[in-house]
């Protein structure tokens, strides 16, 4: 019987070393072979044996790194199913009802992780939070929306005094300080612009009535005393005029025409409205400037037509009519001056616009017998005639 064949065995750390002097030193494996004494065909099979281990160790640290990712996933996932399960009938509510809700959350899970479900930054959570700011009721919500709807439609004219009207006379209990604090909460702020003002003279051989007013602007009924002028109204086309009839114990504009030409007839249309809406009786005075149109012979025997007493402010003082210049400086900075006019047509329209606020929407300080039904009439008739 033959002796069994015997084969030299080599220690772990020989091989590696082996394997080290072709991997690493840059010997060849013939070389690094016969520096050591050994076969090149072991030496060749120590060295796939040792790359074979590493590929599987490499494989495996991107399994366990995979495997981590994948468990990461699944926790967030979790914890937002959980989120969603507790907090989805907030997902309409506004901001700061999601912020209380992460506020009482963020103990149990991450912050970040909330905000993502809530649909809400990280940032403006925690600058609600720096604010300690408390949950308004739905009153107060509705309160702040109403007042931004007034005053958008106002086109950024109406102050506190006013708005403050205007939202008691909705209902709410409120006062003035109270609706300023809101307008700096909200931003709000009033803008206005300076109007263009120029004025007519009268020609000498025309008359001038007394003046009966005397800067009495408060009449102490309806149909007394009425007030009238004319304004300057630029567009992108050019000049339109206004001329406007105001009753002075409602400040409500009775009567207005507008045209390209600042002429008697468009004064006349103006008056001739105001006294087809209102039928006035007879002795109510008119009060206006000294202009040539209101000084004409033609306007002077509509007015006697009608029995309307005609009264003219004196030279220089501006007071005299002080109450209409007052609503053409709302009408320009209020209103006008906040849009752009490219024609004159558009311009009508705006100016139609306003009067509707003006007189039916806009406080005034006294009460006036003049329905909406009766101001659509005389804005539609004032429009089509223009």
């Amino acid at each position: 019987m033959g002796q069994k064949r015997s084969y030299k065995q080599y220690p772990q750390e020989f091989k590696e070393e082996a394997v080290a002097l072709v991997k690493e030193q840059g010997y060849s494996v013939p070389e690094a072979a016969k520096s050591l004494g050994i076969a090149s065909n072991v030496l060749y099979r120590w060295k796939d044996k040792v790359e074979q281990q590493r590929q599987r160790e490499d494989l495996a640290e991107d399994e366990r790194s995979e495997l981590q990712r994948l468990r990461k996933e699944n926790k967030e996932l979790r914890m937002e199913k959980e989120i969603f399960k507790k907090g989805q009938c907030l997902l309409c509510q506004r901001n700061e009802v999601k912020y209380r809700f992460i506020q009482e959350n963020s103990g149990l899970y991450p912050v970040r992780i909330i905000c993502q479900v809530m649909r809400v930054s990280r940032s403006a959570f925690y600058a609600w939070k720096a604010r300690s700011t408390q949950i308004i009721t739905a009153e107060e919500l509705h309160l702040y929306r109403r007042t931004k709807v007034l005053f958008t439609a106002s086109r950024e004219s109406v102050g506190s005094r006013e708005l403050a009207k205007k939202l008691r006379a909705e209902g709410f209990i409120i006062t003035r300080y109270r609706v300023m604090n809101i307008m700096q909460k909200l931003k709000l702020i009033v803008k206005q612009r300076v109007a263009y003002k120029v004025t007519t003279k009268r020609k000498h051989g025309d008359a001038v009535a007394d003046n009966f007013l005397n800067q009495n602007f408060n009449p102490v009924d309806k149909n007394q005393v009425w007030a009238g002028d004319i304004t300057y109204l630029k567009t992108a086309e050019g000049w339109l005029y206004l001329a406007v009839v105001m009753d002075l114990h409602s400040r409500r504009i009775v009567g207005w025409a507008i045209d390209k030409r600042m002429t008697t007839s468009l004064i006349s249309r103006a008056m001739i409205k105001a006294y087809n809406v209102r039928r006035p009786p007879k002795g109510l005075v008119f009060h206006s400037d000294r202009g040539s149109q209101y000084t004409s012979k033609r306007y002077r025997a509509l007015l006697q037509g009608y029995g309307i007493r005609a009264s003219m402010g004196d030279v220089g003082a501006c007071w005299d009519n002080a109450v209409v210049e007052r609503f053409f400086g709302s009408l320009k900075h209020d209103w006008i001056f906040k849009t752009h006019q490219p024609s004159r047509n558009h311009m009508k329209r705006d100016v139609a616009a306003y009067m509707k606020y003006y007189n039916l929407d806009r406080l005034h300080s006294s009460n006036d017998d003049l329905s909406p039904i009766q101001y659509e009439n005389l804005a539609s008739l004032s429009v089509r005639n223009c």
